[in-house]
């Protein structure tokens, strides 16, 4: 039902490195986390890279769209400073880039398909086709695979289409009343959450119904022991500095 990691650090690094960058990823290491959650969409050559917002300006210096730019020039741009003079010089990674070091350091990923506005059909495409060939092998093994997730329905099933043999998430901010029924047309094996949306009915309903359960962002250990203790299967964290890893 839940084969994977049960406590992911937040885009690579939580609270203590920026965010969606090889930094982060490294800092996360450091603290013992070998599970990680990051967003995914396309530059303007049609190349994945892991940056959250759609938007310049936050915590990648520059104006515009990320779809403005091709992934070449998104990593020059400093998306680290923001966040502290030693992170200075850390580029938007491409996804190859980010797989990459995952996979040299055995760190497990829930990849977040994140598509720019309009982009949702070839965004999740494009994640999923690349997750298929850069593990291929590993779905040849029968080997623990990535878990693609998206709050985009049409990502989703685009994703499922390109590749179906990978597991999908779907995420929503409150579970919705037809929960059931949408997570069942879409194929998905978990359902993720916002924690603050949770109610301990629910969590029993998802479970009940066979489906695994994933919440985000639990920052404190009180609320991620009592999530656990309601059958939540796994979350995410920006405290990777408080909250222990758990495999």
């Amino acid at each position: 039902m839940w084969p994977y990691p049960r406590t992911l650090a937040h885009r690579g690094g939580g609270t203590l490195a920026p965010e969606n960058t090889l930094a982060a990823l490294r800092c996360g290491l450091a603290y013992g986390y070998r599970a990680v959650e990051f967003d995914v969409m396309l530059a303007s050559d049609g190349v994945p890279v892991v940056v959250h917002d759609p938007e310049l300006g936050r915590t990648v210096a520059g104006s515009g769209h990320v779809s403005d730019y091709t992934a070449a020039q998104l990593g020059a741009m400093e998306a680290g400073a923001w966040f502290g003079p030693q992170f200075a010089g850390e580029g938007v990674p491409t996804f190859d880039a980010v797989v990459a070091y995952c996979k040299a350091q055995r760190i497990w990923m829930n990849i977040e398909i994140k598509p720019a506005p309009g982009v949702d059909v070839a965004t999740g495409a494009a994640v999923a086709r690349a997750t298929r060939d850069y593990f291929a092998k590993e779905i040849a093994a029968g080997e623990l695979l990535p878990l693609l997730s998206s709050f985009s329905i049409a990502a989703l099933e685009a994703a499922c289409q390109a590749a179906p043999e990978l597991a999908r998430g779907w995420l929503v901010e409150a579970i919705p009343a037809d929960w059931e029924r949408t997570a069942k047309e879409l194929g998905v094996v978990a359902i993720h959450c916002n924690h603050q949306q949770l109610t301990r009915a629910l969590a029993l309903a998802v479970k009940e119904a066979g489906y695994g359960l994933f919440c985000y962002t639990v920052n404190t250990p009180e609320r991620a022991s009592e999530l656990l203790a309601w059958g939540v299967d796994g979350f995410c964290t920006d405290r990777i500095d408080i909250i222990p890893s758990m495999a």
